[in-house]
């Protein structure tokens, strides 16, 4: 099957694309998650608008306490080290797990987040740091936490000429620990469960994940992976324990890391 007939613009600049963005025109950038979408017929936008090469979603800025990235990077910057990496080695750990290399040459970090499939791996471990999605539109920029940007699968607080600018990311101090474990059939596929855990006291904070449940990750309360799968079969009481299993043995995984 061929794609439905589109435009095609690449603006001059951020706020030419932002312009550009509407109900009937959706931002490309790696492309990995909409062109096959395209192919389907899943997507039908009138135009696309590339964003791929603008300057200031390529771009790295640093303070003290975060590193903002730009949403176009792709996730090969991070695996690489081409991107310093203020959380310990997570983030690379994180991108150098995602599909296979030719879709993290070409993906991006903005465009998974915008996605927002609940078993991407960025989803899940970016919630664990605490980051924040940057959104920007006609009424300016917003910082969301990764919990209140995504609100269900495939679904997140994007509105039309909204548009994924950066994702600033908490810097760990360097006692902090963290885990990271995802089970899939095989290598480069999507996760059928995923946990992911921060600790860091010198900054008191403590986020323990449970991913790729089908909607939003969980953001649990537990401190211990008994505490865990008490929690995750509550809150994931619909679901056959089979199902359940699988995301506390992730979660668990994740908390041994940190011991």
């Amino acid at each position: 099957m061929k794609p439905a007939a589109f435009d095609y613009t690449k603006p001059a600049d951020l706020a030419d694309a932002l312009s550009a963005l509407s109900d009937e025109a959706k931002p490309i950038a790696g492309g990995q998650s909409l062109t096959p979408m395209l192919n389907l017929r899943l997507a039908r936008p009138a135009s696309l608008v590339d964003i791929r090469r603008q300057p200031d979603l390529l771009a790295v800025s640093e303070t003290p306490d975060a590193i903002r990235y730009g949403a176009a990077l792709p996730h090969a910057a991070f695996e690489d080290g081409a991107v310093p990496d203020g959380t310990n080695g997570m983030l690379r750990h994180v991108a150098g797990g995602i599909a296979y290399r030719a879709v993290r040459n070409r993906g991006t970090i903005g465009g998974s987040l915008a996605h927002a499939d609940p078993a991407a791996d960025w989803i899940s471990s970016l919630m664990a740091l605490d980051a924040r999605v940057i959104v920007r539109g006609k009424a300016g920029e917003t910082a969301w936490p990764v919990e209140r940007f995504m609100l269900g699968g495939f679904t997140t607080v994007l509105q039309p000429g909204e548009l994924i600018t950066g994702v600033s990311v908490p810097r760990l101090s360097p006692s902090a620990r963290w885990g990271y474990y995802k089970i899939c059939r095989k290598t480069g596929e999507f996760a059928k469960a995923i946990g992911a855990v921060l600790s860091d006291p010198d900054r008191g904070v403590f986020r323990l994940v449970c991913g790729a449940v089908e909607v939003t990750p969980l953001l649990l309360e537990a401190r211990d992976a008994d505490a865990a799968a008490a929690e995750i079969d509550e809150r994931l009481s619909d679901r056959p324990p089979s199902a359940r299993q699988l995301h506390k043995i992730a979660v668990r995984r994740a908390l041994e890391a940190i011991l």
